[in-house]
């Protein structure tokens, strides 16, 4: 092991050294006189002042530059699209594997459910022939009273939240109408009709 140590301090330690280093001309060479650093090639400035020019666009780089400033808005829209919508469209891909996951994995009878809760919901849909506020209210409340056989405390649940809700927005519209309505009744609102004058 010292002997290891040994050789690897060694030529690390020399590196380390500074030495002077003397040279002697050549006795068979010519003297030759010393160069300054303006007269060589390297160095030396270029007479009289640069001027950059600007060359002339070509009809290609015009209306290049012409199709850039055209579509600048329609790019810069595109782009703020794109960053509103990327969260949107990951969290769907999310959701979108959760469930290809839950369905991968489903729980036992949960298919046939899933079958008898479709079949409710053509069922209102066959029902509701005939008029439109039917074939809106039909199949979702066929589909929601056989979901509610399967699944009573989602159910309980879901009609809990929404009836507050749909209290609620009751309550808005009821507020709403009577403003408007005491708006209505005071004196000063009432226009001239015909038979005023």
């Amino acid at each position: 092991m010292f002997k290891v140590i040994q050789r690897s301090v060694g030529p690390a330690s020399l590196s380390l050294l500074t030495f002077r280093v003397y040279a002697s001309p050549k006795k068979d060479s010519p003297h030759k006189t010393s160069v300054k650093v303006n007269e060589l090639s390297l160095y030396s400035v270029p007479e009289g002042q640069s001027k950059y020019v600007e060359e002339p666009r070509t009809p290609l780089e015009e209306s290049i530059s012409h199709l850039r400033r055209y579509c600048e808005p329609y790019t810069s829209w595109c782009q703020e699209m794109y960053s509103q919508t990327k969260p949107r469209m990951q969290s769907l891909v999310q959701w979108g594997l959760g469930s290809y996951e839950y369905l991968q994995n489903a729980p036992p009878g949960f298919f046939p459910r899933l079958g008898v809760i479709g079949f409710a919901g053509i069922v209102g849909l066959l029902l509701a022939r005939g008029s439109k506020i039917k074939k809106l209210v039909y199949p979702p409340g066929f589909m929601g009273l056989a979901a509610s056989l399967y699944y009573p405390q989602q159910a309980i649940v879901f009609v809990q939240v929404s009836g507050e809700k749909l209290y609620d927005w009751g309550l808005r519209g009821y507020i709403v109408v009577e403003d408007l309505w005491k708006n209505f009744q005071k004196p000063g609102n009432v226009k001239n009709s015909p038979g005023n004058k």
